[in-house]
């Protein structure tokens, strides 16, 4: 119990140090907080979707030398994405995002020096397709060098890609997240303009 009481003061502290980019993530961090406070449970029990919200998180690999984020083609939710996934029973996010880096891509990098290891973004998202649940996601930022070789993981993704920040409005299609038009922004405003 311990343990468990740990992990979500954990993940409080994380929620609670991201300085919103917009009201829509003003709106997400209260509905984390409120959630995380309201004792009900946090992470995901079983596939697909048992508690039907659960925490999740996001690796931003990010290459400074031209401004460029890494994208996967993620074969169930049938959109580019950030690799990432759920957060296991009682795991520290942090420890959960650098260990599906690990398992997805065959990487380790670095939290981004800008940055650390505390998450970026928050967003409270319904996801796509047929076992539709909410994920209370973390987005967190890495410093990579996309010269790096990847080893993407077939069975979940169907593709990679690199994608210049340079231009925030690529970002708001249907293709990606519904929340990455708005963490590319803020993203992009970390850094100046050439």
């Amino acid at each position: 119990m311990a343990g468990m009481d740990r992990s979500r003061a954990t993940v409080r502290d994380l929620v609670a140090r991201v300085v919103p980019w917009d009201e829509q993530e003003a709106t997400d961090q209260a509905r984390m907080l409120e959630w995380v406070d309201s004792g009900a449970q946090l992470f995901r029990l079983a596939k697909p979707a048992t508690p039907p919200q659960h925490l999740a998180v996001y690796a931003a690999l990010v290459d400074e030398r031209d401004m460029s984020v890494m994208l996967v083609n993620h074969v169930l939710a049938q959109a580019w994405l950030f690799p990432g996934g759920h957060v296991d029973n009682g795991e520290d996010p942090r420890l959960t995002v650098v260990r599906e880096l690990k398992e997805e891509l065959q990487v380790s990098p670095s939290f981004h020096p800008a940055f650390g290891d505390d998450p970026l973004f928050l967003t409270v998202t319904h996801t796509r397709g047929a076992d539709s649940h909410v994920d209370a996601t973390m987005w967190f930022v890495f410093a990579f060098d996309r010269s790096v070789s990847l080893t993407p993981d077939v069975r979940e993704f169907s593709a990679t890609k690199w994608m210049s920040l340079a231009d925030p409005g690529l970002w708001d299609q249907e293709i990606f997240d519904p929340g990455m038009h708005r963490f590319v922004a803020k993203l992009a405003s970390k850094w100046p303009r050439d």
